[in-house]
């Protein structure tokens, strides 16, 4: 009888972050709650937030501007847990990528109303979902701001970063028009 072999199951683990360390993409080791980590920790969360819409999403192209969304996060978190050098080797994210948010916001606003009342984030799932993103990625903002203030980090982050809560903003209104969900007017 012949035994047939069994691949033996790859380590998913280092232990080099035992200590509380880790690495960027490159030598530098850093603590894990260094600002950089936060920054690109939270792109992870975006990322994965959105992979959360697009499980749940039937609209394809919907699905398809989210799936380039989330590639271009990939793209982002590379390059946040990079050393900054402005001709260096990596992926970075660039003018043209930030080009290609505001081309699908824009697309977006001519299919929307104006809006003119601050509106509270819910209606459809989608909608509810792709709000829940955008605080994410707000808060991703964020971080990357407060990483620029202790490591130089490549300078089109925030603007792509901003661009992208703003898409993600209209996408929400967009899934929220098509379910046929009125958007909730906040009265202070």
């Amino acid at each position: 009888m012949i035994t047939p072999k069994v691949a033996r199951p790859t380590k998913m683990y280092t232990r080099r972050g035992d200590d509380g360390e880790t690495s960027l993409h490159g030598p530098r080791r850093v603590p894990k709650d260094d600002p950089l980590v936060e920054a690109y920790g939270t792109i992870d969360e975006l990322n994965s937030a959105i992979g959360v819409v697009v499980a749940g999403e039937k609209d394809r192209d919907m699905k398809s501007q989210l799936l380039e969304i989330q590639a271009l996060l990939f793209k982002a978190g590379a390059d946040a847990a990079t050393e900054w050098k402005p001709a260096g080797m990596g992926l970075r994210i660039s003018v043209k990528d930030t080009k290609r948010v505001e081309v699908l916001t824009d697309l977006l606003l001519k299919k929307l109303p104006t809006l003119r009342h601050f509106i509270l984030p819910g209606g459809s799932m989608t909608g509810a979902r792709l709000q829940l993103a955008r605080a994410v990625c707000r808060r991703a903002e964020r971080r990357l701001v407060s990483a620029s203030k202790h490591s130089e980090i490549n300078p089109e982050l925030v603007p792509f970063f901003n661009r992208l809560s703003s898409y993600l903003f209209n996408l929400s209104r967009h899934a929220n028009a098509k379910a046929g969900r009125k958007e909730k007017v906040w009265k202070g």
